[in-house]
């Protein structure tokens, strides 16, 4: 199993993220920002017939006011920006909190404004970097648990397989303890950061 698993966390190392360069710099029809965003996400399906992106779900984002409305049906590479955002976010976040969260940055850097001192894609780029620097310290997290599990039913008279079965039981669950943990800590920022108001509704805080 641990031969199985290093191999897969190996593989998923190796996926490649969308960088700034690789953003297209002139605007795009629909087809087109689904076409882009299909093949350069291909690695993350689940199941080769999974789709990243489709043209309901960007219809969505826009009736949501997650991502701002095509400008004459075209998008620009901030649309595609805030796209690969919504793509991470939504697998651990609630619409209402991808909501509250890019909001204030289509808000303030949608579109270009020399005057925020920042653009979109400065902004990006400086994500994705920090991104491709911490991939090597969640590898190295990962396979820390991992050695931390490989004896846990050392004690116990069972056969190999059963063994194995358990090992992996327990590697999920912790797998599953920590994105929790880190789900709980996003949510309870966001909390702080866009507090319900009376009606229910989140308000961007003063603080």
């Amino acid at each position: 199993m641990e031969d199985k698993i290093r191999q897969i966390l190996d593989q998923l190392m190796q996926n490649e993220d969308i960088q700034v360069k690789d953003v297209p710099k002139i605007d795009l029809y629909m087809d087109q920002v689904t076409t882009f965003m299909n093949t350069w996400l291909a690695e993350y399906k689940r199941y080769p017939e999974d789709k990243i992106m489709t043209k309901t779900m960007i219809n969505n984002y826009s009736k949501n006011h997650l991502l701002p409305p095509s400008q004459k049906k075209k998008y620009s590479k901030e649309h595609v920006y805030l796209l690969i955002m919504i793509y991470y976010y939504k697998n651990v976040l609630s619409i209402s909190d991808i909501q509250n969260l890019l909001t204030p940055l289509s808000g303030d850097y949608f579109p270009v404004n020399p005057e925020n001192g920042l653009s979109l894609e400065e902004i990006y780029g400086k994500m994705t970097d920090l991104m491709r620097k911490n991939k090597d310290l969640s590898k190295d997290q990962i396979l820390a648990s991992l050695e931390e599990n490989r004896h846990l039913f050392d004690e116990v008279e069972m056969a190999d397989d059963k063994r194995e079965e358990l090992l992996a039981f327990s590697f999920i669950s912790q797998l599953c303890y920590d994105i929790s943990l880190r789900k709980q800590l996003i949510e309870r920022l966001l909390d702080r950061l866009y507090p319900p108001d009376s009606a229910g509704k989140k308000t961007r805080s003063k603080k």
